[in-house]
């Protein structure tokens, strides 16, 4: 079996493109299948997380759909008519990894901790501004759902990409962004930026210094996923062939040591399996969907 990583623009239809590069045997023919080149589709900018995610997964695959939190749970509140509905058109596969955020701000900020930060935002709130990847954006949505914990009105300035809007912030133009390990780790480290805390449910591994929202007093979580998607109705028999497959791509130890390297905490065996999976994206729809909606922002 042959996989390609192909990305894609963010704008793109998930479920159209899957449709058009994995044409799916019947049931008949499944024993032996696949046995041709398959395609993963990365519905995001090249260089982004998700799109090195693919990169990475592939390469234990030898190794569909590589979706997140945004195209497959957000994505059904940001849109007053979704694209597609992700619980009818698509097939789970399984969960690969989950990705905390981490709350960043330029150098010259006034605020060294959370609890610092949350008293100047507040008191600056008419003037202070966050930025984003762009209007629906898994960094746009995490700092509206940070905003909403902390009872704050502040204006937010989208970007094309985390690019510049990492630029603004280091200079100052911006004072947060809600932005993935990943992406943000080398300014962290260079001490480009200052990290004030991590929104997962443990500190990142590659950041044991920045502490939890919560262990600051702050009673918020928020980790982005992402998972493998099929077409809605696949067989069985290739959904479970496929979802073995990923697993032992996961549990392949360079891959896992290259997610981990990235702030990705790898997803473990008894979170992998198909029915898990669709359990736990239904849930993330139902969880996020409220406050999305109460928070006013639109993808549309």
């Amino acid at each position: 079996m042959c996989i390609r990583s192909r990305a894609l623009s963010p704008r793109v239809n998930v479920l159209g493109a899957l449709l058009a590069l994995l044409a799916l045997p019947g049931t008949a023919a499944t024993q032996n299948w696949p046995s041709r080149p398959l395609t993963l589709v990365v519905p995001f900018a090249a260089g982004g997380p998700s799109d090195v995610a693919g990169r990475i997964l592939v390469q234990g695959l030898q190794a569909f759909v590589l979706g997140n939190s945004g195209t497959h749970a957000w994505s059904q509140a940001l849109y007053k008519k979704p694209p597609y509905d992700t619980l009818a058109d698509f097939t789970a596969l399984g969960l690969v990894v989950e990705s905390p955020r981490v709350l960043i701000t330029p150098k010259t900020l006034p605020a060294n901790s959370l609890p610092e930060f949350i008293a100047y935002v507040k008191a600056n709130q008419a003037t202070v501004k966050f930025g984003s990847a762009g209007a629906g954006s898994a960094s746009h949505v995490s700092c509206i759902l940070l905003n909403a914990a902390l009872g704050v009105d502040v204006m937010h300035i989208p970007y094309r990409g985390l690019g510049p809007a990492m630029q603004d912030l280091m200079a100052g133009r911006i004072d947060y962004v809600c932005d993935s390990v990943s992406t943000s780790l080398p300014q962290i480290e260079s001490n480009s930026i200052k990290a004030i805390a991590s929104t997962g449910a443990r500190r990142p591994a590659v950041l044991p210094n920045v502490p939890t929202a919560r262990e600051q007093g702050l009673d918020f979580e928020i980790s982005t996923w992402q998972g493998l998607f099929l077409p809605k109705g696949t067989p069985e028999p290739i959904v479970r062939h496929l979802n073995e497959a990923v697993g032992a791509a996961l549990d392949t130890p360079s891959v896992r040591e290259r997610f981990e390297a990235l702030g990705e905490e790898v997803a473990p065996p008894e979170r992998r399996s198909a029915d898990y999976f669709a359990k736990f994206v239904a849930g993330e729809i139902a969880r996020w969907s409220g406050p999305i909606k109460a928070s006013g922002v639109s993808a549309d």
